[in-house]
């Protein structure tokens, strides 16, 4: 480690989130290696060691001999302060090399609110934010994850972004970059526009964008004929046979998930109207339980972690649940280890699931209904009921259990008062059940009620639609404050303020960028932690880059409009989407995928969906 970084550790917070020397961590000779990547979680150690899609991604470029895939993480304010005070440049924890010196720096995009901080690791690296203020000796700077569905507030800061998943298509690109480089048809233009040939990689710089006079899109044109109209997203299509880490790096302190993180299947079968994730992560791929079980059994002789959470959308939904809690139990009993649930369907957990891991320590039980009335829970197709919940509850309530959370939604499409009060009367009668469980405990129980404000995201049926304005957003919270008369529900909300910026950012064009370095520039950096979060520089920043952030997060869009994330194609076809939005202003539900296809479109993309076996390859 550099003297340097060794003199300023005593002065900072958390010395181990710099350290870098963690048990499991790859390390290789520079001199032999092709390509060099920095890959960077735009937030602090503690979240980015806990990211699973990053570990992987780690593993999978690592697995190249002549790549080395190093780790980067967003120092805090006061290891910044220190960086800056001695001249320090962000570093790659492996090496201790400076991120400028890398062929390639991957940022991986989990949530709009971290944009400002990929403009903050830039900057704390001394590399050009911009994408034209970087010539050849730069780096090439790609983007991946969840919020690159919509990459054009960023897209002026990115070389290339990669669409879906990497396992395959990252190290596809590395050696596409190794390739040109020893050949020398190497300039960094070549590279990007071939790499736009080689599908789920968007290259900003290669499509023009124009907009109407009334700021909405009108048209997206490629530059070349050789590259695609449309991006289509990658997914890999046997999760059996990819890549998967069996040695991750122990972090030397405590991060969020100190846990295994076993992922059980991809997709998801359910077809709520809000959900993003449900949509862009289709079609449904699952692993057999053979494989989670020798994946478990490796990453525990890895680890010693004591608890292994079952990872998907809705663990609920895995097909072979049984088989492979069987399979798991039978070896986890002994070693003391328990198992988690994390995502489970209300409507799907039952007294059987309970029994299978009740013999093990788990963790609280958490449930989703969405909306306080089932007229809303149909517009939003989340297709459970008043009774699935009370039944899950009791379920619950027999095994011991007295508290519950519950999450919501407020400021959903057609909501109203009556919708509103329904989650109120919804936690009372939770607690009601309780006290008419003959199973329950002596101890009083205690429903928490977390109610966060509808965000219309792009690939969703409401992708369309406004978000409520602030002012009344606070008024449906207070609404429900009043409403709530149970001393025995504990009622947590989100900031109005936080879910617009966000919605702001998530439907935003390409001239959002000005407004992101516009707030970086006043201060606005760690946006998903409430105490660096500042509304009025937001609005500073909008006003300033002349962006009307009502445009877009407060406006309904018109459906035949052109949307500025477009140019992704996310494997669900378009016209589903409109023909979901029409049936949730009908009050219409949508089945999910195990009752009858639905035709959202997903399965042409390959990878055996689960449940359209007669349409996969």
């Amino acid at each position: 480690m550099d003297k340097k970084i060794e003199a300023i550790l005593k002065k900072v917070s958390k010395p181990g989130r710099y350290i870098g020397g963690e048990y499991g961590e790859i390390l290789k000779d520079k001199e032999k290696m092709a390509c060099r990547w920095a890959f960077c979680f735009p937030d602090t150690y503690e979240i980015g060691m806990s990211n699973l899609g990053m570990r992987i991604l780690y593993g999978a470029l690592n697995n190249e001999p002549d790549v080395w895939c190093e780790r980067c993480y967003a120092p805090w304010p006061d290891m910044a302060e220190q960086m800056r005070e001695h001249g320090i440049p962000l570093w790659a924890l492996e090496s201790g090399d400076p991120l400028r010196d890398f062929d390639i720096v991957g940022i991986t995009l989990q949530y709009e609110q971290v944009f400002t901080n990929v403009l903050y690791m830039l900057d704390l690296a001394g590399i050009p934010a911009r994408r034209e203020e970087r010539g050849e000796e730069w780096p090439i700077l790609i983007a991946g994850g969840p919020a690159t569905y919509n990459p054009e507030p960023v897209s002026a800061f990115f070389d290339v972004f990669s669409i879906g998943e990497g396992e395959e298509a990252l190290p596809e690109f590395s050696r596409l970059y190794i390739e040109m480089k020893k050949n020398g048809t190497y300039t960094k233009e070549r590279f990007l526009h071939e790499v736009a040939k080689l599908g789920g990689f968007y290259v900003p710089s290669l499509y023009d964008v124009s907009y109407h006079e009334d700021g909405t899109v009108a048209a997206i044109t490629p530059k070349y004929d050789d590259i695609p109209k449309k991006v289509l997203k990658r997914i890999v299509k046997d999760l059996d046979k990819a890549y998967f880490p069996e040695k991750p790096v122990m972090p030397y302190i405590e991060t969020v998930h100190d846990r295994i993180m076993l992922e059980t299947f991809r997709g998801c079968i359910r077809g709520c109207r809000f959900c993003q994730a449900c949509m862009i992560y289709r079609p449904v791929r699952e692993k057999s339980p053979e494989t989670l079980d020798c994946q478990a059994r490796c990453l525990y002789d890895a680890t010693g972690y004591d608890e292994i959470s079952l990872t998907s959308l809705s663990i609920s939904d895995y097909t072979k649940l049984p088989e492979l809690t069987e399979k798991l139990l039978s070896w986890t009993e002994q070693e003391k280890v328990s198992l988690s649930l994390p995502s489970q369907r209300l409507d799907a957990f039952t007294k059987e699931l309970m029994e299978r891991v009740s013999s093990v320590r788990q963790s609280g039980l958490t449930f989703a209904p969405e909306a306080g009335t089932q007229r809303l829970r149909d517009v939003i197709n989340k297709c459970v009921t008043e009774e699935d919940l009370l039944n899950a509850c009791n379920v619950a309530f027999d095994f011991g259990k007295n508290t519950v959370k519950l999450y919501f939604m407020s400021g959903l499409p057609t909501e109203t008062a009556e919708d509103i009060e329904g989650i109120a009367h919804l936690a009372e009668k939770v607690v009601e059940a309780y006290y008419q469980n003959p199973n329950r405990l002596k101890k009083p129980p205690q429903v928490t009620i977390s109610v966060s404000c509808f965000i219309p995201k792009p690939f969703t049926p409401f992708q369309w639609d406004a978000q409520d304005d602030m002012e009344l957003l606070k008024k449906k919270q207070q609404l429900l404050k009043d409403t709530l008369k149970s001393r025995h529900v504990r009622y947590t909300w989100h900031d109005a303020k936080v879910s617009f910026v966000e919605a702001v950012l998530a439907k935003g064009n390409r001239k959002m960028a000005a407004a992101i370095e516009r707030a970086y520039a006043l201060g606005a950096k760690f946006d998903a932690w409430d105490e660096y979060f500042s509304y009025d520089i937001w609005m500073q920043a909008f006003e300033e880059a002349g962006i009307d952030p009502h445009f877009f997060a407060n406006r309904v869009m018109g459906e035949e409009e052109i949307l500025p994330w477009d140019i992704i194609d996310c494997g669900v076809e378009k016209r589903f989407f409109v023909s979901e939005r029409h049936k949730a202003y009908k009050e219409q539900v949508t089945g999910n995928c195990k009752d009858g296809c639905a035709g959202c479109g997903a399965w042409k993309m390959g990878g055996n969906c689960t449940w359209c076996p007669e349409r996969s390859e």
